[in-house]
């Protein structure tokens, strides 16, 4: 059996976009191409590792069991023709994704750390609700991922990281504004500016918040934090996000904090995939994540992730 590189490149690929279409465009590649060397793939292992359903490819059992060998292969191959391209012993690529919040508030300051501390420039960062990173995690398309939610997946390890304060949050003018004691059956029949369902945010609502309303109603579900504080800016609704990210809207007076009867302190974490290849730069990336949550500064006294 002689396995190449460019097959196992082509089988990854075809997993992560379903289609030999789209794999041929991402690989820059023409579509008999790509099904050639996955063809001659199966047939050298004698499985198929994908199921077909009409022109979408749907891995199967075999493919689930090849994927993080072939994952691993592919970034060890990525460490030797990267040995001696870059100064330093850290070298490779590394794929980040973090959830909304995360992502905007906390990963861009992060990353300045990690390369002032490594000299490692090479980094990616995709920003997507919680369900998505996890996805694209157990596909192997990301290395690393930093999200709010929380997670239950079998095949991710999860790591608790950083922690977090979310906050009720309206316009000055809002009726709830100018109670001086809150209570929860103030937020009684509110008309609520959401999350989408697999963020982060909505499930802390939904665990949360939610239970102890028994009546609330949705008035505009948003895939867009900032847009959420423009539509609670803009009278519309109340909203439940984290401190982080309604601290300038809070100083630029455009929304106000309610002081909400309950704890809304939560975790951010970290995950990985259990059988993701975990080369020298994810396992000093890893590390300095870890390290660094203990200079943060708590989300209820600064807006600034890190001082």
């Amino acid at each position: 059996m002689n396995i190449a590189l460019r097959q196992l490149n082509v089988f990854v690929t075809v997993a992560q976009e379903l289609t030999i279409t789209a794999a041929a465009e991402k690989l820059f590649l023409s579509k008999p191409a790509v099904s050639m060397a996955l063809s001659e793939l199966e047939k050298q292992l004698g499985h198929k590792l994908f199921d077909r359903n009409n022109n979408r490819l749907i891995i199967n059992e075999q493919g689930k069991r090849l994927l993080p060998l072939a994952d691993e292969l592919l970034a060890r191959s990525q460490d030797i023709e990267q040995l001696f391209s870059q100064e330093g012993p850290i070298t490779g690529k590394l794929k980040i994704g973090s959830s909304d919040t995360v992502g905007n508030q906390v990963t861009p300051f992060l990353l300045r750390d990690f390369r002032e501390s490594s000299g490692h420039r090479d980094q990616s960062l995709y920003i997507a609700n919680t369900a998505q990173i996890c996805h694209m995690l157990a596909e192997f398309e990301l290395d690393i991922g930093l999200v709010e939610g929380k997670v239950q997946e079998g095949n991710l390890a999860v790591q608790p990281w950083l922690s977090d304060e979310m906050v009720i949050a309206c316009h000055p003018d809002h009726p709830l504004a100018t109670l001086p004691h809150l209570r929860l059956q103030d937020l009684e029949n509110s008309q609520w500016i959401l999350r989408e369902p697999g963020s982060g945010t909505r499930e802390f609502f939904l665990q949360k918040l939610a239970p102890r309303l028994a009546h609330w109603q949705q008035a505009f579900e948003l895939n867009n934090t900032e847009a959420i504080i423009n539509c609670t800016a803009a009278n519309l609704g109340i909203t439940c996000l984290s401190r982080r990210a309604v601290e300038h809207a809070v100083k630029d007076q455009r929304v106000v904090i309610l002081s909400a009867p309950l704890d809304m302190h939560r975790q951010y974490w970290l995950l990985y995939h259990k059988e993701k290849y975990q080369s020298p730069l994810l396992k000093l990336f890893i590390a300095f994540c870890q390290q660094w949550q203990d200079t943060v500064s708590c989300p209820d006294e600064t807006s600034d992730p890190k001082q």
